[in-house]
């Protein structure tokens, strides 16, 4: 018998954690790991839009950790469980690659505005998804079980998928468009 993807237990609004419990579908913890899910889908087709294959290898391990992240924050903070861990050097790998596309850059002065190119402007998308992503993680953590680490991992991946807008962009030839405030 083949595995069905719909179950029908989701028809009247809840949806289960890993452990059981059921919560409705509007839980910020079900907003917060729907919204991981999101950012792993934008990452996706940031992916599909980059040619570098190293880029592309590192990309696809953000994309695992999220499913870790994502995994976390789907299991019941109540039960004992061994769920996937996120470490210490999934967020210097986030650094040190920060600190490699940085060394390339010109220094950052100004804010800079959205755009210039299809897969800069979807680095900017991802971006600001994780920040959606972290916001709501920390609104939970604020109330719920939630590892320090989660919430740390996103705010560092939203400074990563910045920098790389930036680094990608200038490996296209594409200017950098600064915000100049109206006076």
């Amino acid at each position: 018998m083949a595995f069905k993807v719909y179950t029908k237990t989701g028809d009247k609004g809840t949806t289960a954690l890993f452990g059981g419990r059921r919560l409705p579908k509007f839980h910020l913890r079900i907003d917060s790991y729907g919204t991981v899910d999101e950012l792993n889908s934008h990452l996706g087709l940031l992916c599909d839009q980059i040619d570098s294959t190293a880029e592309k290898e590192f990309i696809k391990n953000i994309q695992d950790r999220l499913f870790t992240v994502g995994s976390n924050l789907a299991s019941d903070p109540d039960k004992d469980m061994i769920v996937p861990d996120l470490r210490e050097s999934d967020i210097e790998a986030l650094e040190k690659a920060m600190d490699k596309m940085d060394e390339s850059l010109p220094a950052l002065k100004n804010f800079i505005i959205p755009g210039g190119h299809p897969v800069v402007s979807q680095c900017h998308v991802a971006r600001c998804v994780c920040r959606r992503a972290e916001r709501l993680v920390a609104s939970l953590k604020a109330n719920e079980p939630v590892p320090d680490i989660v919430v740390i991992y996103l705010n560092r991946l939203s400074d990563y998928l910045f920098v790389l807008g930036r680094k990608l962009g200038a490996d296209l030839g594409v200017e950098e468009v600064v915000w100049n405030p109206r006076k």
